[in-house]
């Protein structure tokens, strides 16, 4: 049996200044999407449609505005409106965690349609361009989760299991006598990371090392974490649940969907579809 280690939230305190270890994973997400990019533009099919380095600090300006705005809007009106709606200075404190991953993604696809038109590039090479370099930075922010100690897993159905951890109940102070939730459970948010990030980056990384067609590496991410995400959705404890053809779906399934759905229309469409400006590229 696991317990969760329950680490201070706060990474270092400068006098009035609270650096917290959430907001620390999105500089770490940042600083992958910098670094992950100057490999990238360096690939000879990327750097042969012109990408510089100066476009990734521009597009990083704008894909954070994207992802934090995206993401707590995301937050307050997928899980929790009625709560943020009661809490309205609530909206403002992205510190405590709390934000949507398909939120951010609307926010980003948002953001970079703005920078194309900026810049004037393809609105779908650019998506193509950073599809690889999203998905580490997601794993940064599930670990953020996680030592936040948010979105506790499922109770495991077999109490043997060797990583089945007790949750910290973070409605009551942690220390010094920490209350648990009921039951041993999965440890959702690290199950995230390994397989909605860590695996998601590298099938979609050695996808993309190719030239493919306009929209595909794209379309393959969104396809990618959208079954990753159907599929973890099984070991968290839903933020809110239906049923559907009398099978239960949770929240982030029901948000996932649509992304599998437009994600296999955009593939046959990049596939089958003549694309000005590309020369025919085979599957």
């Amino acid at each position: 049996m696991l317990i969760h280690p329950m680490p201070d939230p706060i990474a270092l305190q400068l006098g009035p200044v609270a650096i917290h270890w959430y907001g620390l994973m999105y500089v770490l997400a940042f600083a992958m999407f910098i670094a992950l990019g100057r490999v990238r533009i360096k690939q000879p099919h990327i750097a042969a449609q012109g990408w510089k380095k100066e476009d990734l600090d521009d597009m990083l300006f704008y894909g954070m505005l994207g992802v934090v705005i995206g993401g707590r809007m995301g937050e307050v009106l997928f899980y929790r409106p009625g709560y943020f709606f009661a809490n309205p200075i609530e909206i403002l404190k992205v510190w405590h965690g709390g934000m949507s991953f398909h939120g951010g993604f609307l926010g980003v696809l948002i953001a970079m349609a703005v920078w194309a038109r900026k810049s004037g590039r393809n609105l779908l090479d650019v998506y193509d361009f950073i599809a690889p370099l999203v998905p580490l930075g997601y794993a940064a922010g599930r670990l953020g989760n996680f030592i936040n100690a948010e979105l506790p897993g499922r109770v495991v159905s077999d109490q043997t299991l060797p990583w089945a951890m007790l949750w910290p109940d973070t409605n009551y102070p942690l220390w010094p006598n920490p209350v648990f939730l009921q039951g041993l459970r999965h440890p959702s948010p690290l199950y995230q990371l390994l397989i909605d990030g860590l695996l998601v980056f590298a099938i979609l990384w050695l996808y993309a090392r190719k030239e493919r067609p306009r929209l595909a590496v794209g379309a393959t991410y969104t396809l990618l974490y959208g079954c990753a995400r159907f599929f973890t959705e099984y070991f968290r404890t839903p933020d809110w649940e239906t049923t559907v053809l009398g099978m239960p779906i949770t929240s982030g399934q029901v948000l996932s969907l649509p992304m599998v759905a437009g994600a296999l229309a955009m593939l046959a469409w990049a596939y089958t579809v003549k694309q000005k400006g590309r020369a025919p590229i085979k599957a």
